[in-house]
């Protein structure tokens, strides 16, 4: 009955509704609902012994989505042209610091905790949208499944949490927050950004795409020092 791919679009879709309706209503930036989903499914599929390759059936084709979906989040960057070309320098530089800093600081501590060149290289790309990230870490001997890991974590703390540091650090400016967000933490972070407010989305979904390319320029430069 599970074995096929509508299980695990179905349980997918399902503990995401119901994740989303948690977080409409306990209004905590912890009851995100990804995190909820994510948390729901492994729930089920270990309480019903149901195996992770049926899921996977129906996970492929939402993975499948990831691409487009990703594109759809710089839809409303259309509507800020203005705002960005008036901000482009600082918008670039922004991206590009922010991508080297957490490729360099994944690289420095990873090699502090003495992970091996395989683990390294799978969560080298924890800051990109899953639809690079993945294929990336693979390209160079990663595990895609610890980089897809990874990917989903880093987006689902950045949601969470980067709104409300970026905040208490005194972060205000709407161009800077949705380039610390969209840089750090992809398209979940974005998403989370569009309800911050419009330009900060806009900025985020823009960061998608130019992170993406900015770390694929550099990961062979950082995976050579292996």
């Amino acid at each position: 009955m599970t074995n096929n791919p509508y299980f695990g679009i179905l349980l997918a879709i399902i503990t995401y509704e119901f994740g989303v309706l948690i977080s409409k209503k306990v209004k905590s930036p912890l009851a995100n609902p990804l995190l909820i989903a994510i948390i729901l499914s492994i729930a089920v599929l270990k309480i019903f012994k149901i195996p992770l390759e049926d899921f996977e059936l129906g996970a492929t084709y939402i993975k499948f989505l990831l691409g487009p979906a990703t594109v759809c989040l710089v839809i409303p960057l259309y509507k800020k042209l203005d705002l960005l070309k008036k901000n482009l320098v600082a918008v670039i530089v922004g991206i590009f610091a922010g991508v080297v800093t957490s490729v360099v600081s994944m690289f420095v501590l990873s090699k502090v905790a003495g992970l091996n060149t395989e683990l390294i290289t799978s969560i080298l790309p924890k800051s990109i949208t899953t639809a690079i990230g993945v294929d990336l870490a693979g390209e160079y001997g990663g595990l895609p499944a610890i980089a897809a890991f990874s990917i989903v974590i880093t987006g689902v703390f950045g949601a969470v949490v980067g709104p409300s540091f970026l905040n208490k650090v005194g972060v205000k400016d709407e161009v800077a927050v949705g380039i610390a967000i969209g840089t750090t933490s992809h398209a979940v972070g974005t998403s989370k950004a569009m309800e911050v407010g419009e330009v900060e989305g806009a900025m985020s979904g823009l960061c998608i795409g130019i992170a993406g390319i900015i770390t694929v320029l550099i990961m062979p430069f950082v995976v050579s020092l292996l």
